[in-house]
This record gives C-alpha cells, structure tokens and sequence, in this order.
C-alpha cells in the first residue's frame, strides 16, 4: 500500500443515508468502459454493472473548456490496498481494493474508486471477494451524512448524481431506495421506495411501499401511493398520497385526537390540539378533550431548557364536568383545575444563589375526578403540596444566609388549604467569641458559641372553596420570630460529654385575639384586633451523654466469631418558665361568677408563651448491635460485618412542676434490615407504666399499684417492606446498584408502583414498566432466568389507650413485574385489607414490545376506577398518529370527597 497527495476538486453533495442492498457484477474492466462513448448523457438510466457499463454516457464535452492547471481548493488524500493507477493520457485515477478518497469534507470508501478528472466525475463500486461474493461497499460521508449505496457515478461539476439501492437514516426514518437521483442540492428523486422506523432496513418488520417519491432535505418526504406492509404482507391500508414533514430539531405542528365513548358521557375527542416549537429552549402543548354531553377539558404543557442555567416544565389543566342531564333532577356541573410547574436551577449557574420551583395545586378533587388522569398514585394521595424559593449565602464574617420563599399545603380530603406568601429565613453563622485565633477549642468558656435567626411569615388559611377569591385575605396572619441560640459543650469525668443551651425568642404578630362573654349573643367572642403586638420568652436546657461499647467474643472457628453491642444513655433536663403576664381573664357565663384564663396571642401565627413552668427529666437510652461473621468468600480471611439490630431506642421523662401525671409514657422504637437488606423491619409502640379509670383517662396510680402490669401496652405499630428481584445475589444475579425506581410520583404520587404504574393518555409511546431495568434484563427465549421483582408491604397498627385493645389498621400491598420473554412482560398491584376484609386498589398490565412498535394492555378490575385500556402503535414520535386505542373509561361520577 502507498499514499499519495494530488491537488484536485472534488465537490458532491449526497442524501444522508447508510447501508446499501448489492446489485450485480461490478467494474471487472473498467478502463476499457471509460473509454466508449463521449458525447452522451452525464447520468446513466441503469445501475454500473459489467453489463451496463459499456453503454455508460459520458458528459457531453461543454463549451468553456476547463483552464488547464486551475488551482485546487484543498488537499487530496487517496490510498488503496492492491494499487492505485494514473493514467495521464486518459485522465483517470484508479483505486483499488480498500480505496480511500478524501478531499476538502468529503470521504469516500470503495471497493474501487475510478475518478476521470477530465470530465469530473466519480465512479465507485465493489469488487469481488476469492469466493466471488460482491464485498466492499462505497461509503460516501460528508460531515455526519454517509451513504452505503451498491454504485456511485456523479459528477463534481453539475453535482448531479445517480446512486443505486441506497439506503438513508434520517431522524427516525430509515429509507431505502432502488434508484435515486440528484437533482440538485436539495431535491431527489427516488424510485421503488420502503421507509420505516425499524432500526433493520433489512428485514424490517413493518414498511410503506411507494413507486415514487420526492425528498427533500430537512423539509418533507413526498410519495405517490403508500401501502403500509408488516412481516412483508401488504395490507389494505393504504394512501393515494403521503407527506411527511422534515426537520432538524422540533416542528410546530397539530396533535390528532384519540376517538373513544362513554356510557355517562358519551363520545369523545380527547387529546387534540398544536404543537408550538418556539425554539430550542421553549415550547408548547396545547390540548382539549371534548364530550357529547357538554364536558369537556383544555391542557397548556411547556418545557423550558437554559443550558448551565435552568431548566423547568409547565402544565395548566382545566376541566368543565358535566353529570346527568339538563333540567332532571341529576344534572350536575363542576369545574375543577391543577397547576403544576417544577423548575431547577443548574449548580453552575449561580454558586451562592439558587432559585427552585416544585407546585403542585389545584381543585382538592381534581386527580379524583379527571377525565384526563391516570395517575392511580395521585388519586389516592390526600395531600397536594407546593415551594418555590430563593436562597442567597452572602460571603461575609460571619456568614449570612436567607431564603424567600412561598409554601403551599392543601388536604384534598378537608379541603383545608394554607399558604405561606411569602416566607423569610435569615440566619447569621454561629460566632465563638471566647475561641483562641489559633487551635481548637477546649473547655466550658471556649466552645460557648451564639447564632441569630429570623423566621417571618405571612400566612393565609382558607378553603378550596374560597381560593383565589379575596375573602381569602380577609384573615391573613403575619409575623416575625427572632431566636438566639446560646450553646457549649464539654467533657466531664473524661467520658461524660456535656451540652448547655439556651434560647431568647422575641415573637411579634400584626394581630391578636379578644375574648369576651356577649350579652346579646348570649356566649363567648372573639375579636381579632389588627395591630402590631409581641411578647418574649426563653428556656434552657443540658444534656449529658455517653457512649458504652460492649464485645462478646466467640471461638475463632465459629460462624459468628464476635458480637458488638453499642449502649448511647442519655439525660436532659429542660426548664421553661410561666410567662402568665401575657394571659388575661374572660367570664364564660352572664353573671361573671366563672372566669378563664386565655391569651391573646392564641391563634396567632407562632402560637401563644407558656402559661405553666415546665421543668422536665428525659431518660433516653439508644443501642444497637452488628456482628463479625466469618466470610468464607473472602480471598483475605477478613470477617465482615453484619448489622443485627440498627436501632433499639427507649425514651421517656418526668416532669416536676406538672400538677399531676408527671411520669410520661414509654416509647420503645426498633428497626432492622434482614435478608441482605432486602427486608426492612420497624417496629414501635408506647408502654404506660401509669393506670387508667373506667372512664379510660390516665390516673396518678400506677397500673401494678391498680391490679394491673408493670407496663401497660397503649399502642403498638410494625411495617415491614420486602423488596427482590431475580437480579439479587440471594438468586444468583448480580446487584444494579445504580438502578433507579420509576419515581411516578409527578402528581404527588407513590415512588414504587404498589397504586399501580399511570397511564399517560397524552403520550401513549411510553412503557409502563422501567426501561432502564428492562434493558439489563434482557433474555432469551429458551433462558430459565426470567427477569423479574416483587415489592410487599404489610402494616399493622394495635391500639389499647382505653383498653379498646383493637387493631385499627392491618392491610398488606403487593406489586410485582416480570418479564416473561423478550418482549412480553407482565406485572401486577394488589392487597388486602385484613381490617375491613377487602381487596384494595387492583391493577393489572401487559405490555408487547413490537420493535418498532409497541403493545400494551392495563386492567382495573374493582372499585371506583374500574376500567381498562388497550393500545398498539409506533413508538417513534414521528408516526405516533399510526395507532389503534380503545379504553373503557371509569364511569365515575363527579363526587365533592
């Protein structure tokens, strides 16, 4: 092999493309075909071939004759395998056998490469192998374009060109042609024509099939009669004509609805509307679903993108529900709304600043009674929730750090609402003035240190009723909350470590409460009284705590060769005083014989001071404990460590200025991961070592002193989640550590799939089972490990507090997925309520992966969402219009709860 640089232009412009289908013999006797014929066509009507060749027309000699010796624009780089030929008197370059052309941004790869720089063009084919097999395709690339075609012939100076079996990737099209031809630079013109989505132009398992067709970069593709074809069968779908719009990036564009009915609503377009696609950082969804009997919805979805600035998405849901039927007495009408935006703000942007948005609110019962949800999670979930908040860190000595923000809590369930607009949080970085400049600091004076915080809120409660309407403003509550913490710590005896703190709060509130018995309504009052007020409080408090190891060693030979038990014994002591000069006398009845004590900060943004003194003991005790096992698996001996119990903890206090029932309960806690962590145990309940009357209210007696135990079990609470794949080491797989679960949780939902995986009945192309786990899952036919997981969790709930000794909540949930070969999978979510003896929320699905296309079918058998859905399309975005869906939609009927 050898290389050479000759100067030459070399000009061409091809369709994007790759892979080409054979055709017959090719370039066994090239020089002696280039030299018949001179004063024909530029292009042939037919493929290069050893038969077609000799009749091949050369371009007809044009009138300006070319300058001899005209300057080259750029380099030219050729090589080949077996030789490269100059032939001077004929005005060729030949190459052959793994022949490579470059020039300017133009390669070019072939079997053979024949350029008659006389005329300007460009001959490459293949050549053939020993067993005569047609090998060596050209490869033309031009940037990121490359085209595989059989044979090339084109000319560098008009730049048209006839390329044969091309075969051409554009986005998700693959197209493959018989015969294209150049026009020019931006029409071709392209024969016997197959495009498809599958990613085997080969053997792919669906096409359309045209005689003719015009392309047209980056703007459309326009055939004549389209019949679409699957597993090679043609089938009676068909079209006299078709255009598909081409573009580089996203396009503007209408959205066709889904077509469906219902028995209480019946028919529907649901789903349809435009596409803005304003740019490459902004766009735009706008939707609409419309009824036969008068409902109908409209959906505004955006998505923004900053690079290394922000990105976020947008989404405004409206709905107009319509029951029964106008002028009966069932008629009902309802509108009902959600708002969700989520923005972030890229750590790069800003490293002291950081702007974030998470919104989630609207009607209370939205998610229960849209007509355009799926999302089981959200349905069941009973909290909305919302933030949006700005933070700053300034750089200073000490620093200073605040955030703005606004909170948003709403109970679907109440339609309780409340907000927070806006929110202050400032604080100043904790200050040691006793600390020496240089060293650490030691002792009680040293480590004292002192912080300053700043909480102010503007807070309004209302209802879903009332929202957004401005009699929500009419019992706004504001104020600010100042805190300065002081603390130390240091050791006593060498192993006591010793905490002291104590805080100065100063609250004020913009306004407060009156109460007072009125003779004319004949009970209580209150009066708000709009005014700046405020009152100040502090407490103090200490901590002394330890930590204990304890070691049992056993024999060296044995499984478990040493168990650890870690003992952490602490005692508080917290003293508030009484702050009774904030509290004041009111007369409950008309004779003002009787007299209560109120506040008038009770009901006030930070609640009302103390009126007792607390001075209270707190006993706390935490352990746990982990074990040395003996690894036979381990290539050093080293034994491993194995977590037996993480968490063991009991607590309770003593208070000596309570009038009665000083002694609190006691509250043990304990949890655990059992089975290689895949099991994960928390059990708690409270153990009251005081009596109870027959009423069932705490006494001053203890239970063992009133005929009863030392301890009385009032409450008790176990949850236990089980969670294995076959991908577990315990079944022979190997772990996926950065596997992450499907979060599903974009309305508020669960972040596991035990409510069941949503529909998205706006974009049915995505699967309802996790992609990323699939994908490293997969299996063939005939393999006995099929991929699989299974979730549970079980959670009881015992309560005794007046010996009603009843278990108010036993219910067990299960959700499982398995893939049964390639393509099929199949999953499930369930449970049982032991309690009230019912089967909870069930969801069945099954899913076909098609290649290109894809199959799904969801199953809700029982209760209020009963229903199914069934849908088989074309993945890819561009032909998402190419679907078949039918559902039976939930016959609920709007409900307030």
């Amino acid at each position: 092999m050898h290389k050479k640089v000759i100067y030459i232009v070399f000009n061409l412009i091809l369709i994007p493309g790759a892979l080409s289908k054979v055709s017959a013999q090719e370039f066994p006797h090239v020089n002696k075909r280039l030299n018949i014929e001179s004063k024909k066509d530029t292009l042939p009507k037919t493929p290069i071939t050893t038969a077609t060749l000799d009749t091949v027309n050369p371009v007809k000699n044009d009138s300006i004759k070319p300058k001899q010796g005209q300057k080259l624009e750029a380099p030219m780089f050729r090589t080949a395998k077996d030789y490269e030929k100059l032939d001077q008197k004929n005005k060729k370059v030949t190459l052959y056998n793994q022949a490579v052309f470059k020039y300017q941004d133009y390669e070019l790869t072939a079997g053979i490469i024949i350029y008659d720089y006389e005329k300007e063009e460009v001959y490459a084919g293949r050549i053939k192998d020993s067993l005569g097999n047609l090998t060596q395709h050209p490869v033309f690339k031009q940037g990121t374009q490359i085209v595989e075609p059989d044979s090339i012939r084109f000319n560098t100076k008009t730049k048209k060109a006839i390329v044969w079996n091309t075969r051409t990737k554009y986005q998700d099209f693959n197209v493959k042609a018989a015969k294209t031809k150049k026009v020019n630079d931006s029409v071709y013109f392209m024969k016997d024509v197959i495009f498809t989505t599958a990613e085997d132009i080969e053997n792919p398992e669906y096409y359309f099939r045209t005689s003719n067709a015009k392309f047209v970069p980056n703007k459309k593709i326009v055939t004549g009669v389209t019949n679409l074809v699957i597993e090679d069968v043609p089938t009676p779908i068909g079209l006299p004509f078709a255009f598909f719009p081409l573009s580089q990036g996203s396009v503007s564009g209408f959205i066709i609805p889904s077509f469906g009915d219902t028995n209480l609503r019946g028919y529907y377009l649901q789903n349809g509307g435009y596409y803005f696609a304003f740019n490459d950082m902004v766009d735009l969804t706008l939707l609409g679903d419309v009824y036969q009997n008068g409902s109908n919805a409209l959906n505004a979805q955006s998505q923004y993108r900053k690079r290394y600035k922000y990105s976020g998405n947008l989404n405004l849901r409206y709905e107009t529900l319509i029951d029964g039927e106008r002028g009966f007495d069932n008629y009902q009408k309802a509108k009902i709304y959600n708002i969700q935006w989520s923005h972030s703000q890229d750590a790069k942007a800003n490293p002291t600043s950081r702007f974030s948005a998470s919104v989630n609110l609207g009607s209370s019962n939205y998610f229960r009674n849209s007509l355009n949800t799926q999302n089981i999670g959200s349905n069941m979930n009973n909290t909305l929730s919302s933030s949006i908040s700005y933070s700053k860190t300034i750089q200073s000595v000490p620093q200073v750090n605040y955030t703005v923000s606004a909170n948003h809590t709403q109970n679907t369930n109440t339609q309780q609402i409340t907000m927070s607009l806006p929110n202050v949080q400032a604080s100043v970085d904790r200050v040691y003035p006793f600390a020496p400049k240089n060293g650490s600091k030691k002792g009680f004076i040293q480590n004292l240190n002192l912080q300053y915080n700043l909480s102010g809120r503007n807070q309004i409660q209302t209802t879903d009723s009332l929202f957004f309407k401005s009699a929500m403003f009419n019992e706004m509550d504001a104020g600010i909350q100042h805190t300065i913490p002081l603390a130390t710590n240091f050791k006593v005896l060498k192993y006591l470590s010793v905490t002291m703190t104590g805080s100065y709060n100063e609250t004020w509130v913009l306004n407060t409460f009156d109460r007072f018995y009125s003779n004319e309504t004949n009970q209580v009052e209150t009066v708000r009284n709009n005014g700046f007020d405020s009152y100040r409080t502090y407490n103090f408090g200490a901590n002394v705590g330890t930590t204990l190891y304890g070691t049992f060693n056993f024999n060296k030979n044995s499984k478990i060769q040493a168990i650890r038990h870690v003992i952490r014994p602490a005692v508080s002591y917290n003293y508030t005083p009484s702050f009774n000069q904030y509290y004041d006398t009111y007369a409950i009845d008309a004779l003002g014989t009787t007299m209560e004590e109120y506040s008038r900060f009770q009901g006030t943004l930070f609640g009302e001071p103390n009126r007792t003194m607390s001075n209270m003991v707190g006993l706390s005790v935490g352990n746990n404990f982990e074990a040395k096992v003996r690894d036979d698996e381990s290539a050093t001996g080293e034994p491993k460590k194995v977590m037996l119990l993480n968490s063991l903890n009991f607590g309770t206090s003593y208070n000596f200025t309570a009038d009665s029932l000083k002694l609190a309960p006691l509250r043990m806690s304990a949890n655990t991961n059992l089975l290689k962590d895949k099991l994960q145990l928390n059990f708690g309940t409270t153990l009251d070592p005081l009596a109870i009357d027959n009423a069932g209210n705490r006494i001053d007696k203890f239970n063992i002193a009133n005929g009863g135990s030392l301890l009385r079990l009032t409450s008790a609470n176990i949850t236990v989640n089980y969670s294995l794949a076959s991908t577990d080491p315990l079944f022979g797989g190997s772990p996926n550590p950065e596997d992450e679960v499907d979060q599903n949780v974009q309305n508020g939902g669960r972040g596991d799939d035990l409510f069941g995986q949503s529909v998205d009945l706006a974009d049915r192309q995505k699967s309802m089972f996790d992609d990323k786990k699939r994908e490293k899952t997969k299996t063939s036919f005939y393999n006995t490990e099929i991929p699989w997981d299974l979730t549970l969790a079980w959670s009881l709930t015992y309560n005794n507090a007046r010996r009603t000794s009843e278990i108010t909540n036993n219910s067990l949930m299960v959700s499982g997925n398995v893939t049964l070969s390639p393509g099929w999978l199949a999953g499930f979510s369930t449970g049982y309520d032991f309690k009230n003896k019912g089967i909870t929320y069930t969801q069945l699905r099954f899913e076909r992966d098609l290649k290109s296309w894809r199959m799904d079918f969801s199953w809700i058998p029982n209760g209020y969402y009963k229903q199914w859905n069934f849908f088989i399309g074309i993945k890819s975005s561009i032909l998402q219009d190419i679907k078949y869906e039918k559902r039976n939609a939930a016959e609920r009927r709007f409900r307030n709860r």
